[in-house]
């Protein structure tokens, strides 16, 4: 896909849902340990989930679930019972749970104020507008595609509403390459610690702990991650 096409697109998923995913909300506690999230981008019902996480400023480790990927998938068969995305695994208060809506209304009670944004909340909006969304960027991060995994999981600065960061979310996703996602939407108190780290406010930035590589751009990300994990089918 052409760059300007590519960027354009997922810009016009970031304004379908109205800007969500783009800047934090209400701050409840702060878990010990990252959540697990089994999803896949292209997924409307995912995208809630990761907005929720998002707005909560939540770390969360991301296992892909492309539809034809075998890393993650039988794992969510194995630990709920069937194949269904989101699969939301919290290890601070033991709760595994299936269903956009209900994961959703656990993250903001467990880690926000108690209520749900209306633009979040169950309905035909939310949904109707995630679908909608979706629409931008259709097939993009739904099917797997031949890669090798990595021994250490990466990680990813991002959030969700910026139309770059999705670019790198449907590569990762694609390739089924698990990783540690740092929520560093506008108003994000981890926004601080992020400059520290990286010398400037600029997402996607993506760490590769396996082979000592940091960097910032969405493109340049995507081609270091097609050349060190994508391969060609058996």
């Amino acid at each position: 896909m052409l760059r300007a096409l590519d960027v354009a697109t997922s810009l016009g998923a970031t304004l379908a849902r109205l800007g969500v995913g783009v800047r934090v909300g209400s701050l409840g506690r702060r878990p010990a340990t990252p959540l697990e999230l089994y999803e896949f981008e292209g997924c409307p019902y995912c995208r809630k989930a990761r907005e929720a996480l998002c707005m909560l400023d939540l770390e969360v480790q991301v296992r892909p679930c492309p539809k034809g990927g075998s890393r993650f998938r039988e794992e969510v068969k194995r630990r709920g019972g069937k194949y269904q995305f989101p699969y939301l695994v919290d290890a601070n208060t033991g709760k595994e749970m299936y269903e956009s809506d209900d994961i959703v209304a656990y993250l903001f009670q467990e880690y926000g104020a108690g209520s749900v944004p209306a633009l979040l909340g169950p309905g035909l909006l939310t949904d109707g507008s995630s679908i909608f969304a979706c629409a931008f960027r259709p097939k993009l991060g739904i099917r797997y595609r031949a890669a090798r995994a990595p021994e250490q999981p990466l990680e990813l600065y991002s959030f969700e509403g910026s139309p770059f960061c999705r670019i790198v979310r449907e590569t990762l996703s694609s390739l089924e390459i698990p990783h540690l996602l740092h929520n560093v939407a506008k108003g994000s108190p981890s926004r601080a610690k992020f400059v520290e780290r990286s010398g400037k406010m600029m997402v996607p930035y993506l760490v590769d702990p396996n082979t000592k590589t940091e960097m910032f751009e969405s493109a340049a990300i995507v081609d270091y991650l097609e050349t060190t994990y994508a391969r060609s089918a058996d």
